[in-house]
């Protein structure tokens, strides 16, 4: 008998114990989630085995250092509040509240203070007759997701949802909203970037593609554009021997048309005097060139007299 009497005051005590873990977000107000059901007589807040709030009788609430203009401790169910919620509040925190002067209470939350979760970022693609959106975010726990439509019910509540094609338009928009706690955050997505991702694959495979289609018009043009050069350097090349040519039989005749007057010359001057042509051409041809070049570089007029 008394080995069982034992045994029921442990149980009992056991029965007083309560461990939960629970979860906030940077900057949040959070409420540890106590469920009492009996008249509270007095209570004391702890974390990690140090005081943050107590409450006794008639008097009013204490708040320690930590959570002083931070904390609210509610007398009648015994829910304590922690506003704009630091990761520094990580801990064990825990409750002793007596209920009648029989009876004492113990309840012990794990509380662990959590970045905010990141903007959720929607994935959608086609498979036969069905769009395929799925909506992602980081975080440590697992979230609440929520499928909205511009003008289609019911509301989803998966990850991951199929739409047949038929009960939507080409143009509908689906937004994601992602919760925890009293965090939400969403993203917008129009079921037309759906076929976008269909035809175009992933970033690399469509910027591999762009470059390949950029090689084949270039090449094109590339070749063309050396062609026309070689084109013009093999014209200019042809208009430059042109020119030389044309220069080179210009200088020709003008040496023809200076022989041509210095014969005439010759021949008047032989006149003139009553010389032979033939002798003043064989003047000129036995040595006699200094007349030559006189009579090259003497004006009209000179010869005349």
């Amino acid at each position: 008998m008394r080995l069982l009497g034992q045994l029921l005051f442990f149980g009992s005590f056991l029965a007083h114990i309560h461990c939960e873990e629970v979860f906030g977000i940077v900057g949040e107000n959070f409420t540890f989630p106590v469920k009492i059901d009996r008249r509270i007589v007095e209570m004391t807040w702890k974390r990690n085995k140090n005081k943050v709030a107590e409450w006794e009788g008639e008097s009013e609430a204490t708040y320690y250092p930590s959570l002083r203009n931070r904390g609210l401790l509610n007398k009648e169910n015994g829910c304590l509040t922690i506003y704009n919620l630091e990761s520094s509040d990580n801990g064990t925190y825990e409750l002793h509240y007596l209920a009648t002067v029989e009876e004492n209470y113990d309840l012990t939350f794990v509380l662990f203070v959590l970045d905010p979760p990141s903007e959720p970022q929607i994935s959608c693609n086609i498979s036969g007759d069905n769009f395929t959106l799925k909506c992602a975010a980081h975080f440590q726990q697992p979230l609440d997701y929520t499928w909205k439509f511009t003008t289609i019910q019911p509301i989803y509540q998966n990850q991951e949802i199929i739409i047949p094609k038929k009960s939507v338009d080409a143009s509908e928009k689906a937004t994601c909203v992602i919760k925890f706690s009293q965090t939400e955050k969403s993203s917008e997505i129009s079921l037309t970037q759906c076929f976008t991702e269909e035809t175009g694959g992933s970033y690399n495979e469509r910027s591999r593609g762009g470059l390949i289609a950029a090689l084949v018009v270039f090449i094109p043009i590339a070749v063309i554009l050396v062609f026309l050069c070689r084109r013009d350097k093999e014209l200019n090349k042809e208009d430059s021997a042109q020119k030389d040519k044309q220069m080179v039989n210009n200088c020709v005749n003008q040496e023809d048309i200076f022989k041509e007057e210095n014969s005439s010359l010759l021949s008047k001057h032989a006149a003139d005097h009553g010389i032979n042509e033939g002798e003043v051409t064989l003047d000129v041809e036995g040595g006699n060139g200094e007349h030559l070049r006189n009579s090259r570089s003497c004006s009209e007029e000179d010869l005349k007299s």
